[in-house]
């Protein structure tokens, strides 16, 4: 009962306090409102902008090792000459991973190739044309909206079956159905079984379902030269969702290679094992160190806030002695005094806090072309967190000189 009648005095004594002198007030606690809004603002962007980033790599997939002639990133000199000369994957080495790999959910090769595709006088350029196996949608995710996926039949056969992107459909089959149409790609006719679930805009010209073809891997390699002088395959495994899964799986898909390859133990490999997380931990380092310098931009503006936070409760001890006297005279406890200046310290700040992250709230609703802004209910918590911090740091000093007033001298200073 008494820390809950200590929260409700102190409440409304912040509420008076705001109420005997706004403009004093509003002015004091706009450090406060500044500062986390700068915090709370930068940090909701960064979230914002890594998470459109990281979706528009979701076309690696999630889990998933790639063998490639070139290997991602890594640091110090990069001698690509020495990638260029490795071999290229090829079919005969995903049967191998196929028949022989124990760690993965799946294993599949793809390759893809730019191509315009066209149906009567329509026609699209720039489509990303992809032949898959029967495999693929156990690696990567095939959200198809309308139709089906392809059979393990037709994949084998090498029929011309398709799936279309959204875009695409509409560009040559504008205003009409093209599921069950007939498409042309490079002189060769296929027929549309299915229509991927439409992505929309991403934030970077990455590749999109929407301007995606999907063919049998067998057609594929019959209009496109595939292999070491042509079209580069990928070969890729998906891994279980542990780490330690994954760690497997790379070490069996190591030695398999190596085993396909006839590499000797004193030989280094000549092939890539790429993981999809590399890019996605790359990006979240960069946006850690653009986190870092939000906490400085707002670390300033915070410390002014807090020097707002404590004039009011230094000039609010002043107002209140004769109250503070009474009150101890009667047998309150300096414990009870010290709690009453911080809970209104604390409100004080909660009120400069929330004015900040509701402006960023608003903030959210402005239209940023395909970056898409979301305030994440982690930094609405970080910002009460941080404006409750504030409050009990700013006001401790002021709460302590208010609980060691002496009750004769409190009462006399009327």
């Amino acid at each position: 009962m008494i820390i809950i009648k200590l929260i409700w005095e102190s409440f409304r004594f912040a509420i008076q306090a705001l109420k005997s002198n706004l403009t004093r007030t509003v002015l004091s606690l706009l450090g406060v409102t500044i500062g986390i809004f700068a915090i709370i603002a930068v940090f909701t962007l960064v979230d914002s902008l890594e998470k459109n980033i990281k979706s528009s790599f979701s076309f690696l997939g999630t889990n998933v090792i790639r063998v490639d002639r070139f290997p991602f990133g890594g640091g110090g000199e990069y001698p690509w000459w020495k990638y260029f000369q490795r071999p290229t994957a090829n079919f005969q080495e995903y049967q191998f991973l196929k028949q022989r790999i124990k760690n993965a959910d799946g294993v599949t090769i793809s390759a893809s190739a730019s191509a315009t595709i066209k149906a009567g006088s329509n026609s699209y350029q720039g489509a990303n044309l992809e032949g898959i196996v029967f495999d693929y949608k156990d690696v990567y995710e095939v959200p198809v909206d309308n139709g089906r996926f392809f059979t393990e039949l037709e994949i084998n056969s090498a029929r011309n079956v398709a799936l279309v992107g959204v875009k695409i459909a509409r560009a040559l089959y504008p205003g009409q159905e093209a599921l069950g149409k007939e498409i042309k790609v490079k002189g060769n006719k296929f027929i549309i079984v299915g229509l991927f679930k439409e992505e929309g805009e991403g934030l970077f010209d990455m590749p999109s379902k929407d301007e995606a073809i999907l063919v049998p891997f067998g057609a594929f390699t019959k209009m496109y030269n595939v292999g070491q002088f042509g079209i580069e395959p990928t070969i890729a495994a998906k891994g279980r969702d542990e780490d330690i899964g994954l760690i497997a799986l790379e070490n069996e898909m190591s030695g398999l290679m190596r085993s396909k390859r006839g590499l000797k133990p004193t030989q280094e490999d000549n092939f890539a094992l790429n993981k999809s997380e590399f890019i996605q931990n790359a990006i979240g380092s960069i946006f850690d160190v653009i986190g870092i310098a939000g906490w400085v931009i707002g670390g300033f503006s915070i410390l002014v806030g807090g020097f707002g936070i404590a004039n009011i409760m230094f000039v609010s001890v002043k107002e209140r002695t004769n109250i503070i006297g009474i009150q101890k005279s009667l047998g309150a406890k300096n414990y009870f005094i010290l709690l009453q200046f911080l809970f209104e310290a604390t409100f004080l700040s909660l009120f400069g806090g929330m004015a900040g992250i509701f402006i960023v709230f608003l903030l959210t609703f402005v239209p940023l072309g395909t970056l898409e802004v979301t305030m994440s209910f982690k930094n609405i918590m970080l910002g009460v967190g941080l404006s409750s911090a504030i409050g009990i740091v700013s006001g401790i000093v002021p709460a302590t000189l208010a609980a060691q007033l002496d009750p004769v001298e409190a009462i006399r200073s009327a």
